[in-house]
């Protein structure tokens, strides 16, 4: 097990800047998931981290190694691709057995570490059968068991559960997380699936554009976003936007005015003192709220947003409302048992406390929020 440093990478494909200056650090035994949309750089990063691209420039250290200059087979890492890349003519254990045949290993260390990796994994049943014969997660396990066995510093995940159905890829994602809780592996995950990231993830590093865009917990992702793309890329509905600007209130404090929207933030929301300029020079902004941070006011009372309600969408355990409000739609979580129907008029109040504001750059302007850079400072600091 190792710690992984990523120190300012750069890596481009022709004219294509696929990664932009990227800093991270993986502790070690920590699960790190690398989310963001296809062609966001996740994968690239992870493939420079194996040897299977190389950096434009940057470092990368793997268990306090500089490996940027080693062969892939010398990292010490194992790589789990999203296809399982497993060979069609060998049985399931020869294909776990490969990497250990390729590093000459003694065939009865090879029987052993095969049969352990296959008892970890429930293939035991399985050992004598070709690729063809298995199901779609039982290759994923094949495919982990064969990394399993090279006993690596690290695992390296792109995209393995992409191919499973929806079923599979919960119970395969479930066995995911008890396999690193067993072997205390660290581990980069990369996914587009939020869902996945949520629930995997110690942390979460968000990208797009190959640009990092936050790192943190997966909570800590969610509640408070540094930017418009982590906040309406995370959540599903995503976080509702309103078009406004601020207004400066008597004695301190801040009023968010957009169309038929009027709301006061509460003390301490937004960012301190020190960066009031930057608050002031942000006037046109967006406010930002979670669909469960928005609920329907009770009949007589005061204080919301006139709505009305376009679109019903039960899930079972929610409701989630299309609400024609602020200039635009507003989607609300709500309890599945409401009442309401298509076309009601509704009225919505927001818990002010949760409220995001974000100014005319995307950057989140709560206290709160965490700087866009953090990420990079942070390994700066460990090296």
């Amino acid at each position: 097990m190792a710690e992984i440093l990523i120190k300012h990478l750069v890596k481009t494909f022709g004219k294509v800047e696929a990664v932009k200056d990227v800093s991270l650090q993986v502790a070690d035994s920590e699960f790190l998931v690398l989310l963001g949309p296809s062609g966001c750089g996740k994968s690239t990063i992870l493939r420079v981290v194996a040897g299977l691209e190389d950096a434009d420039s940057g470092e990368i250290v793997v268990g306090g190694r500089l490996v940027n200059f080693i062969d892939p087979v010398k990292r010490n890492v194992a790589m789990v691709f999203q296809n399982y890349a497993l060979y069609p003519h060998m049985t399931v254990h020869k294909n776990i057995a490969f990497p250990l045949e390729m590093a000459k290993k003694t065939k009865a260390e090879i029987d052993s570490a095969v049969r352990r990796a296959a008892g970890i994994l429930g293939l035991d049943e399985l050992l004598h059968r070709l690729p063809e014969q298995l199901s779609g997660g039982q290759r994923q396990r094949v495919a982990l068991a064969r990394a399993i066995v090279r006993e690596p510093q690290a695992f390296l995940m792109d995209e393995p559960l992409s191919n499973l159905d929806a079923q599979l890829r919960i119970q395969t994602r479930l066995e995911l997380i008890q396999l690193h809780a067993r072997l205390g592996i660290t581990t980069m995950y990369v996914t587009h699936d939020q869902v996945e990231a949520m629930t995997m993830g110690h942390r979460i590093a968000v990208m797009r554009d190959g640009v990092l865009q936050q790192i943190g917990t997966p909570q800590d992702v969610y509640r408070r976003p540094a930017n418009v793309f982590v906040a309406t890329f995370l959540g599903a509905p995503p976080m509702n936007l309103i078009d406004g600007a601020l207004e400066a209130v008597a004695g301190g404090g801040w009023r968010f005015h957009g169309r038929d929207v009027d709301v006061a933030l509460s003390s301490g929301v937004l960012s301190p003192p020190e960066l009031q300029h930057e608050i002031e020079a942000h006037a046109d902004v967006k406010l930002g709220l979670r669909p469960e941070h928005i609920r329907i006011a009770a009949p007589g009372e005061d204080g919301g947003i006139p709505g009305r309600v376009q679109f019903l969408e039960p899930v079972g355990s929610d409701l989630y409302l299309t609400v024609e409000a602020g200039g635009g739609t507003v989607q609300v979580r709500t309890d599945p048992d409401s009442p309401l129907q298509t076309g009601e008029n509704v009225s919505l109040l927001f818990d002010a406390a949760r409220v995001h504001v974000f100014g005319a750059d995307g950057h989140n302007l709560r206290r709160d929020a965490p700087r866009v850079e953090a990420p990079a400072e942070l390994v700066e600091a460990a090296s």
